[in-house]
């Protein structure tokens, strides 16, 4: 997740021992995030199948089904990445309904316009989730996977993708989380820290792998991420732990 050699360690503004729920957005610029994920594009999937041991496309499927999308129906899908999720959301409307992915990085969209320039009603596009480049109330849902500890306000991103949601629908966030109690969650962060750049190491993505588990440092525990999905405005907010609590699945209603 950065350029050639650029090394983000520890710039996420927390330290190793910062409690959860400290930060309210990422401090690392947003140009150096996107530097970031461009660098890392060609072997960002791969990267994931790895580091989740082949889990990602099942927590991938949770967030479809937590989105409730019907044939026929309309979703965002926010820092989409490679189009993974998109494709997946895709697949839940069938050819009569309309996906777009948004993401910052250029060499991510080109990953997913090769993956899936053939899939019917998907369109992705160059955007900022704090400004989304669509008309707001016009989907059925909004997905974000992963990419919200990259955005420099957490709850800023959690708005606008309910601005865009129309009455009734759907904001889901999936997102890595630190495992409970406090004791099982330290020895998660120190073997992530060390694993994260290891296997970043193999792909010659050393530096921009570092930045991953530092990305956690203060992020938002669970509970805190659902109250600041309901302090938006959103409606009937829960959440579930995936991955004996490594990953988080949140979902509120638009009012």
């Amino acid at each position: 997740m950065t350029g050639a050699r650029e090394t983000v360690k520890g710039a996420v503004g927390a330290n190793p021992g910062t409690e959860a729920g400290d930060r309210r957005g990422n401090a690392v610029a947003e140009p150096r995030v996107t530097r970031m994920f461009d660098s890392i594009a060609p072997v960002y999937d791969r990267m994931n199948t790895l580091m989740t041991l082949g889990l990602d496309g099942r927590w991938r499927r949770a967030a479809v089904r937590a989105a409730a999308l019907r044939p026929g129906g309309t979703a965002v899908d926010v820092a989409c990445g490679t189009g993974k999720l998109t494709a997946a959301l895709a697949d839940a409307v069938g050819p009569e309904g309309h996906v777009v992915g948004v993401d910052l990085s250029p060499a991510m969209l080109n990953q997913a316009r090769l993956a899936f320039e053939e899939l019917e009603g998907v369109e992705f596009q160059i955007g900022n989730a704090l400004a989304l480049p669509v008309a707001g109330g016009s989907f059925d849902a909004a997905t974000i996977a992963f990419g919200l500890r990259n955005l420099s306000s957490f709850e800023d991103g959690i708005r606008e993708m309910a601005r865009v949601v129309r009455s009734g629908g759907k904001v889901v966030c999936l997102e890595l989380s630190v495992p409970r109690p406090r004791s099982i969650g330290r020895v998660y962060t120190d073997a992530f820290r060390i694993m994260a750049p290891a296997l970043g190491a193999a792909f010659r993505r050393r530096a921009a792998y570092s930045y991953l588990p530092h990305s956690l440092d203060g992020f938002p525990a669970a509970e805190e991420m659902a109250a600041t999905m309901r302090r938006v405005g959103l409606n009937h907010v829960s959440f579930k732990r995936l991955a004996l609590g490594a990953v988080a699945l949140h979902v509120g209603t638009v009012a």
